[in-house]
Protein backbone atom coordinates (compact mmCIF):
# COMPACT_ATOMS: atom_id res chain seq x y z
CA UNK A 1 0.00 0.00 0.00
CA UNK A 2 1.38 3.39 -1.03
CA UNK A 3 2.51 5.79 1.67
CA UNK A 4 1.25 9.12 0.32
CA UNK A 5 2.77 11.30 3.04
CA UNK A 6 6.08 11.84 1.18
CA UNK A 7 4.21 12.84 -1.99
CA UNK A 8 2.03 15.31 -0.12
CA UNK A 9 5.18 16.77 1.48
CA UNK A 10 6.68 17.14 -2.00
CA UNK A 11 3.54 18.95 -3.13
CA UNK A 12 3.76 21.32 -0.18
CA UNK A 13 7.40 22.07 -0.98
CA UNK A 14 6.56 22.63 -4.64
CA UNK A 15 3.69 24.93 -3.69
CA UNK A 16 6.16 27.11 -1.81
CA UNK A 17 8.54 27.09 -4.78
CA UNK A 18 5.79 27.91 -7.27
CA UNK A 19 4.76 30.90 -5.14
CA UNK A 20 8.12 32.50 -5.93
CA UNK A 21 7.34 32.74 -9.67
CA UNK A 22 3.55 33.15 -9.47
CA UNK A 23 3.81 36.92 -9.86
CA UNK A 24 5.71 36.48 -13.15
CA UNK A 25 3.08 34.17 -14.61
CA UNK A 26 0.26 36.45 -13.47
CA UNK A 27 1.82 39.54 -15.02
CA UNK A 28 2.91 37.95 -18.30
CA UNK A 29 0.15 35.38 -18.81
CA UNK A 30 2.87 32.86 -19.73
CA UNK A 31 2.09 29.21 -19.19
CA UNK A 32 4.05 27.63 -16.27
CA UNK A 33 5.77 24.84 -18.22
CA UNK A 34 8.55 24.56 -15.63
CA UNK A 35 6.04 23.84 -12.86
CA UNK A 36 4.81 20.74 -14.67
CA UNK A 37 8.34 19.52 -15.27
CA UNK A 38 8.81 19.76 -11.50
CA UNK A 39 5.52 17.95 -10.84
CA UNK A 40 6.57 15.12 -13.15
CA UNK A 41 9.99 14.84 -11.52
CA UNK A 42 8.28 14.64 -8.12
CA UNK A 43 6.13 11.73 -9.31
CA UNK A 44 2.92 13.72 -8.85
CA UNK A 45 1.43 13.54 -12.37
CA UNK A 46 0.61 9.88 -11.75
CA UNK A 47 -0.87 10.39 -8.27
CA UNK A 48 -4.33 8.99 -9.08
CA UNK A 49 -3.43 6.80 -12.05
CA UNK A 50 -3.93 3.07 -11.49
CA UNK A 51 -0.87 1.21 -10.11
CA UNK A 52 -1.02 -1.30 -12.97
CA UNK A 53 -0.45 1.64 -15.31
CA UNK A 54 2.49 3.03 -13.38
CA UNK A 55 0.54 5.36 -11.08
CA UNK A 56 0.22 5.64 -7.33
CA UNK A 57 -3.49 4.75 -7.12
CA UNK A 58 -4.42 7.71 -4.94
CA UNK A 59 -8.00 8.70 -4.20
CA UNK A 60 -9.82 11.98 -3.87
CA UNK A 61 -8.40 12.59 -0.39
CA UNK A 62 -4.82 12.46 -1.69
CA UNK A 63 -5.67 14.51 -4.77
CA UNK A 64 -7.29 17.15 -2.57
CA UNK A 65 -4.18 17.39 -0.38
CA UNK A 66 -1.89 17.84 -3.39
CA UNK A 67 -4.11 20.32 -5.24
CA UNK A 68 -4.59 22.39 -2.08
CA UNK A 69 -0.83 22.55 -1.52
CA UNK A 70 -0.09 23.58 -5.11
CA UNK A 71 -2.94 26.12 -5.18
CA UNK A 72 -1.60 27.86 -2.10
CA UNK A 73 1.45 28.76 -4.18
CA UNK A 74 0.17 29.03 -7.76
CA UNK A 75 -3.54 28.36 -8.40
CA UNK A 76 -3.33 28.28 -12.20
CA UNK A 77 -0.96 25.32 -12.07
CA UNK A 78 -3.31 23.65 -9.58
CA UNK A 79 -6.34 24.03 -11.86
CA UNK A 80 -4.60 22.39 -14.83
CA UNK A 81 -3.36 19.60 -12.55
CA UNK A 82 -6.85 19.11 -11.07
CA UNK A 83 -8.32 18.61 -14.55
CA UNK A 84 -5.57 16.09 -15.34
CA UNK A 85 -6.30 14.19 -12.14
CA UNK A 86 -10.05 14.09 -12.80
CA UNK A 87 -9.50 12.63 -16.27
CA UNK A 88 -7.03 10.01 -15.06
CA UNK A 89 -9.26 8.89 -12.23
CA UNK A 90 -12.11 8.51 -14.72
CA UNK A 91 -9.84 6.37 -16.91
CA UNK A 92 -9.09 4.22 -13.88
CA UNK A 93 -12.62 3.53 -12.62
CA UNK A 94 -15.33 4.48 -15.12
CA UNK A 95 -14.97 1.54 -17.49
CA UNK A 96 -15.80 3.84 -20.42
CA UNK A 97 -12.29 4.12 -21.80
CA UNK A 98 -11.30 1.55 -24.47
CA UNK A 99 -8.24 -0.49 -23.52
CA UNK A 100 -6.09 0.86 -26.36
CA UNK A 101 -6.74 4.47 -25.26
CA UNK A 102 -6.02 3.62 -21.63
CA UNK A 103 -2.69 2.07 -22.64
CA UNK A 104 -1.77 5.02 -24.87
CA UNK A 105 -2.59 7.76 -22.37
CA UNK A 106 -1.13 6.10 -19.27
CA UNK A 107 2.09 5.12 -21.09
CA UNK A 108 2.65 8.77 -22.07
CA UNK A 109 1.90 9.84 -18.49
CA UNK A 110 4.61 7.50 -17.19
CA UNK A 111 7.20 8.70 -19.66
CA UNK A 112 6.84 12.47 -19.42
CA UNK A 113 4.56 15.48 -19.11
CA UNK A 114 1.51 14.38 -21.10
CA UNK A 115 -1.46 16.32 -19.77
CA UNK A 116 -5.08 15.52 -20.51
CA UNK A 117 -8.19 17.68 -20.20
CA UNK A 118 -11.70 17.88 -21.61
CA UNK A 119 -13.08 20.63 -23.84
CA UNK A 120 -16.86 20.92 -23.59
CA UNK A 121 -17.84 24.60 -23.39
CA UNK A 122 -18.74 26.45 -26.60
CA UNK A 123 -19.27 30.13 -27.49
CA UNK A 124 -22.99 29.88 -28.32
CA UNK A 125 -23.99 26.86 -26.27
CA UNK A 126 -22.04 27.57 -23.08
CA UNK A 127 -21.56 24.73 -20.61
CA UNK A 128 -23.22 21.36 -21.32
CA UNK A 129 -24.44 21.45 -17.71
CA UNK A 130 -27.25 23.68 -18.99
CA UNK A 131 -28.60 20.80 -21.10
CA UNK A 132 -27.97 22.00 -24.68
CA UNK A 133 -26.18 19.74 -27.15
CA UNK A 134 -22.81 20.94 -28.50
CA UNK A 135 -22.53 22.39 -31.98
CA UNK A 136 -19.25 20.55 -32.58
CA UNK A 137 -19.89 17.89 -35.24
CA UNK A 138 -18.13 14.57 -35.88
CA UNK A 139 -18.58 13.26 -39.44
CA UNK A 140 -17.79 9.68 -40.30
CA UNK A 141 -15.53 9.45 -43.36
CA UNK A 142 -14.35 5.90 -44.07
CA UNK A 143 -12.51 4.63 -41.01
CA UNK A 144 -12.16 8.09 -39.44
CA UNK A 145 -14.13 10.70 -37.59
CA UNK A 146 -13.72 14.23 -38.95
CA UNK A 147 -14.40 16.78 -36.21
CA UNK A 148 -15.26 20.42 -36.72
CA UNK A 149 -16.16 22.86 -33.96
CA UNK A 150 -15.17 25.67 -31.62
CA UNK A 151 -14.45 25.12 -27.92
CA UNK A 152 -13.79 27.78 -25.31
CA UNK A 153 -11.86 27.66 -22.03
CA UNK A 154 -9.48 24.88 -23.04
CA UNK A 155 -7.58 25.09 -19.76
CA UNK A 156 -3.91 24.22 -20.03
CA UNK A 157 -3.96 23.99 -23.82
CA UNK A 158 -0.25 24.91 -24.34
CA UNK A 159 0.79 21.68 -22.61
CA UNK A 160 -2.11 19.31 -23.28
CA UNK A 161 -1.18 16.21 -25.26
CA UNK A 162 -4.82 15.24 -25.78
CA UNK A 163 -8.19 16.93 -25.51
CA UNK A 164 -11.41 15.02 -24.87
CA UNK A 165 -13.82 16.73 -27.25
CA UNK A 166 -17.58 16.57 -26.66
CA UNK A 167 -19.31 16.38 -30.04
CA UNK A 168 -22.44 15.14 -31.84
CA UNK A 169 -22.20 12.80 -34.83
CA UNK A 170 -23.86 13.67 -38.15
CA UNK A 171 -25.46 10.23 -38.43
CA UNK A 172 -29.18 9.85 -39.29
CA UNK A 173 -29.70 9.15 -35.59
CA UNK A 174 -27.06 11.43 -34.02
CA UNK A 175 -24.96 10.23 -31.13
CA UNK A 176 -23.31 12.32 -28.43
CA UNK A 177 -19.93 11.36 -27.08
CA UNK A 178 -16.29 12.10 -26.40
CA UNK A 179 -13.56 12.00 -29.03
CA UNK A 180 -9.92 11.81 -27.91
CA UNK A 181 -8.01 14.28 -30.10
CA UNK A 182 -4.21 14.70 -30.06
CA UNK A 183 -3.39 18.39 -29.85
CA UNK A 184 -0.77 18.07 -32.62
CA UNK A 185 -3.42 16.96 -35.12
CA UNK A 186 -3.66 18.83 -38.45
CA UNK A 187 -6.64 21.17 -38.40
CA UNK A 188 -6.31 22.23 -34.74
CA UNK A 189 -5.78 25.90 -34.01
CA UNK A 190 -5.60 27.83 -30.73
CA UNK A 191 -7.01 31.35 -30.52
CA UNK A 192 -5.49 33.44 -27.74
CA UNK A 193 -8.64 34.68 -26.03
CA UNK A 194 -7.86 34.21 -22.32
CA UNK A 195 -7.65 37.65 -20.71
CA UNK A 196 -9.35 37.13 -17.38
CA UNK A 197 -9.03 39.06 -14.14
CA UNK A 198 -7.36 36.17 -12.34
CA UNK A 199 -5.99 32.67 -12.97
CA UNK A 200 -4.11 34.21 -15.85
CA UNK A 201 -1.54 31.45 -16.30
CA UNK A 202 -4.11 28.74 -17.09
CA UNK A 203 -4.10 29.86 -20.75
CA UNK A 204 -7.76 28.80 -21.05
CA UNK A 205 -7.91 29.82 -24.70
CA UNK A 206 -10.26 28.88 -27.52
CA UNK A 207 -9.71 25.68 -29.47
CA UNK A 208 -10.75 25.60 -33.14
CA UNK A 209 -11.13 22.23 -34.88
CA UNK A 210 -11.37 22.22 -38.68
CA UNK A 211 -12.01 18.76 -40.10
CA UNK A 212 -9.66 17.12 -37.58
CA UNK A 213 -9.29 13.39 -38.26
CA UNK A 214 -9.06 10.66 -35.62
CA UNK A 215 -9.57 6.87 -35.88
CA UNK A 216 -13.12 5.57 -35.43
CA UNK A 217 -12.09 3.63 -32.34
CA UNK A 218 -10.68 6.65 -30.48
CA UNK A 219 -14.02 7.49 -28.90
CA UNK A 220 -15.85 6.79 -25.66
CA UNK A 221 -19.36 7.05 -24.27
CA UNK A 222 -21.11 7.34 -27.64
CA UNK A 223 -24.88 7.20 -26.99
CA UNK A 224 -28.06 8.54 -28.62
CA UNK A 225 -27.97 12.32 -28.52
CA UNK A 226 -31.62 12.35 -27.46
CA UNK A 227 -30.49 11.12 -24.04
CA UNK A 228 -28.36 14.22 -23.54
CA UNK A 229 -25.09 14.30 -21.64
CA UNK A 230 -24.90 11.49 -19.10
CA UNK A 231 -22.66 12.12 -16.12
CA UNK A 232 -21.55 9.84 -13.31
CA UNK A 233 -22.92 11.70 -10.28
CA UNK A 234 -20.42 10.15 -7.88
CA UNK A 235 -17.45 11.05 -10.07
CA UNK A 236 -18.78 14.60 -10.03
CA UNK A 237 -17.37 14.80 -6.50
CA UNK A 238 -13.91 15.21 -8.05
CA UNK A 239 -14.97 18.40 -9.81
CA UNK A 240 -16.99 19.72 -6.88
CA UNK A 241 -14.07 19.12 -4.50
CA UNK A 242 -10.91 19.87 -6.45
CA UNK A 243 -12.15 23.01 -8.22
CA UNK A 244 -13.20 24.89 -5.06
CA UNK A 245 -10.04 23.72 -3.28
CA UNK A 246 -8.05 25.79 -5.79
CA UNK A 247 -9.74 29.01 -4.74
CA UNK A 248 -9.52 28.02 -1.10
CA UNK A 249 -5.79 27.65 -1.76
CA UNK A 250 -5.65 31.19 -3.13
CA UNK A 251 -7.36 32.41 0.04
CA UNK A 252 -4.81 30.56 2.18
CA UNK A 253 -2.05 32.27 0.23
CA UNK A 254 -3.74 35.59 1.07
CA UNK A 255 -3.84 34.64 4.75
CA UNK A 256 -0.16 33.70 4.67
CA UNK A 257 0.79 37.13 3.34
CA UNK A 258 -1.49 38.93 5.79
CA UNK A 259 -0.02 37.13 8.79
CA UNK A 260 3.52 37.90 7.65
CA UNK A 261 2.61 41.54 6.99
CA UNK A 262 0.79 42.19 10.28
CA UNK A 263 3.37 40.44 12.45
CA UNK A 264 6.34 42.29 10.94
CA UNK A 265 4.82 45.72 10.31
CA UNK A 266 5.08 47.96 13.40
CA UNK A 267 4.03 51.55 12.66
CA UNK A 268 5.80 54.21 14.74
CA UNK A 269 2.47 55.54 15.90
CA UNK A 270 1.56 52.13 17.33
CA UNK A 271 4.91 51.03 18.69
CA UNK A 272 3.95 47.38 18.23
CA UNK A 273 3.15 44.99 15.34
CA UNK A 274 -0.22 45.41 13.59
CA UNK A 275 -1.10 41.91 14.75
CA UNK A 276 -1.60 43.28 18.28
CA UNK A 277 -4.49 45.52 17.16
CA UNK A 278 -7.88 44.04 18.17
CA UNK A 279 -9.46 44.84 14.79
CA UNK A 280 -6.68 42.95 12.98
CA UNK A 281 -7.02 39.99 15.33
CA UNK A 282 -10.79 39.93 14.85
CA UNK A 283 -10.36 40.00 11.07
CA UNK A 284 -7.76 37.26 11.08
CA UNK A 285 -10.04 35.20 13.30
CA UNK A 286 -12.90 35.62 10.83
CA UNK A 287 -10.66 34.58 7.93
CA UNK A 288 -9.72 31.50 9.93
CA UNK A 289 -13.43 30.73 10.44
CA UNK A 290 -13.98 30.82 6.67
CA UNK A 291 -10.96 28.66 5.88
CA UNK A 292 -11.51 26.17 8.71
CA UNK A 293 -15.05 25.66 7.45
CA UNK A 294 -13.70 25.14 3.94
CA UNK A 295 -11.12 22.60 5.05
CA UNK A 296 -13.68 20.56 6.96
CA UNK A 297 -16.25 20.63 4.15
CA UNK A 298 -13.81 19.66 1.41
CA UNK A 299 -12.33 16.86 3.50
CA UNK A 300 -15.76 15.47 4.32
CA UNK A 301 -16.75 15.06 0.66
CA UNK A 302 -13.37 13.55 -0.25
CA UNK A 303 -13.57 11.05 2.60
CA UNK A 304 -17.19 10.18 1.84
CA UNK A 305 -16.26 9.52 -1.78
CA UNK A 306 -13.22 7.40 -0.99
CA UNK A 307 -15.15 5.36 1.57
CA UNK A 308 -18.16 4.81 -0.68
CA UNK A 309 -20.54 6.81 1.49
CA UNK A 310 -23.44 8.67 -0.15
CA UNK A 311 -23.31 12.47 -0.34
CA UNK A 312 -25.94 13.36 -2.96
CA UNK A 313 -26.11 17.06 -3.80
CA UNK A 314 -23.96 17.95 -0.78
CA UNK A 315 -20.90 18.16 -3.06
CA UNK A 316 -22.51 20.96 -5.10
CA UNK A 317 -23.35 22.81 -1.88
CA UNK A 318 -19.72 22.50 -0.78
CA UNK A 319 -18.52 24.05 -4.05
CA UNK A 320 -20.91 26.97 -3.47
CA UNK A 321 -19.83 27.57 0.13
CA UNK A 322 -16.08 27.07 -0.31
CA UNK A 323 -15.71 29.48 -3.22
CA UNK A 324 -17.86 32.12 -1.50
CA UNK A 325 -15.80 31.73 1.68
CA UNK A 326 -12.57 32.10 -0.31
CA UNK A 327 -13.84 35.37 -1.81
CA UNK A 328 -14.97 36.63 1.60
CA UNK A 329 -11.61 35.74 3.14
CA UNK A 330 -9.55 37.50 0.47
CA UNK A 331 -11.86 40.53 0.50
CA UNK A 332 -11.44 40.84 4.26
CA UNK A 333 -7.67 40.40 3.90
CA UNK A 334 -7.63 43.33 1.46
CA UNK A 335 -9.49 45.45 3.96
CA UNK A 336 -6.99 44.59 6.69
CA UNK A 337 -3.98 45.01 4.43
CA UNK A 338 -4.69 48.64 3.55
CA UNK A 339 -2.60 50.26 0.82
CA UNK A 340 0.11 47.55 0.83
CA UNK A 341 -2.63 44.99 0.24
CA UNK A 342 -3.72 46.53 -3.06
CA UNK A 343 -0.18 47.12 -4.30
CA UNK A 344 0.80 44.90 -7.19
CA UNK A 345 4.21 44.63 -5.57
CA UNK A 346 2.54 42.30 -3.05
CA UNK A 347 0.60 39.08 -3.78
CA UNK A 348 -2.58 39.87 -1.85
CA UNK A 349 -4.45 41.57 -4.68
CA UNK A 350 -3.50 38.66 -6.98
CA UNK A 351 -4.86 36.14 -4.49
CA UNK A 352 -8.11 38.13 -4.41
CA UNK A 353 -8.38 38.18 -8.22
CA UNK A 354 -7.69 34.46 -8.35
CA UNK A 355 -10.38 33.75 -5.73
CA UNK A 356 -12.93 35.83 -7.64
CA UNK A 357 -12.33 33.62 -10.69
CA UNK A 358 -13.98 30.72 -8.86
CA UNK A 359 -17.37 32.22 -9.69
CA UNK A 360 -16.85 31.37 -13.36
CA UNK A 361 -17.07 27.60 -12.88
CA UNK A 362 -20.37 25.96 -13.80
CA UNK A 363 -22.78 25.33 -12.28
CA UNK A 364 -23.08 28.88 -11.01
CA UNK A 365 -24.46 29.50 -7.53
CA UNK A 366 -28.03 30.17 -8.64
CA UNK A 367 -28.11 26.80 -10.45
CA UNK A 368 -26.57 25.06 -7.43
CA UNK A 369 -29.32 26.51 -5.23
CA UNK A 370 -31.95 25.33 -7.73
CA UNK A 371 -30.46 21.83 -7.67
CA UNK A 372 -30.56 21.81 -3.87
CA UNK A 373 -34.13 23.12 -3.78
CA UNK A 374 -35.35 20.46 -6.20
CA UNK A 375 -33.58 17.79 -4.16
CA UNK A 376 -35.18 18.82 -0.87
CA UNK A 377 -38.61 19.15 -2.51
CA UNK A 378 -38.26 15.69 -4.05
CA UNK A 379 -37.36 14.23 -0.66
CA UNK A 380 -40.36 15.96 0.88
CA UNK A 381 -42.69 14.60 -1.80
CA UNK A 382 -41.35 11.08 -1.26
CA UNK A 383 -41.76 11.17 2.53
CA UNK A 384 -45.00 9.53 3.71
CA UNK A 385 -47.27 11.72 5.76
CA UNK A 386 -46.93 10.82 9.43
CA UNK A 387 -49.63 11.30 12.01
CA UNK A 388 -48.08 12.78 15.12
CA UNK A 389 -49.84 12.83 18.45
CA UNK A 390 -49.16 16.01 20.41
CA UNK A 391 -47.70 15.87 23.90
CA UNK A 392 -50.57 16.69 26.32
CA UNK A 393 -50.58 20.23 27.65
CA UNK A 394 -50.71 20.54 31.45
CA UNK A 395 -51.85 23.69 33.19
CA UNK A 396 -50.04 22.75 36.41
CA UNK A 397 -47.15 20.51 37.38
CA UNK A 398 -48.29 17.23 39.03
CA UNK A 399 -47.62 17.07 42.78
CA UNK A 400 -44.21 15.72 43.69
CA UNK A 401 -44.31 12.41 45.61
CA UNK A 402 -42.27 12.50 48.80
CA UNK A 403 -41.07 9.28 50.38
CA UNK A 404 -42.01 8.74 54.03
CA UNK A 405 -39.24 9.87 56.34
CA UNK A 406 -37.63 12.18 53.77
CA UNK A 407 -37.11 15.87 54.41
Amino acid sequence: MTDFAPYIERAEALGRRFALTARHYDQTGDFPFANFDALFEAGLLGLVTAPEHGGLGGGLTEALAVISAIARGEPSTALVLAMHYSQHYSIRVSGNWPAHLVARVTKANREGVALLNAAQVEPRVGSPSHGTLPETIARRVGNEWRITGHKTYATGIPLLKWVSILAVTDEPEPRLGTFLVPTNSPGIRVEKTWNATGMRATNSDDLILDDVAIPLEDTLELAPATKGLQRDERLGAWYFTLVPSIYDGAARGAKDWLIEFTTTRAPASLGAPLSTVPRIQDGLGQIEVYLTTNRRLLRSIAEDFDNGRPFGPDAAAVKHVVIENAILATTLALDLGGNPGISRDNPLERHHRDALSGKAHAPQNNLVRTILAKSVLARHAATPTETIEPVPVRATHPPRLVAVGSS
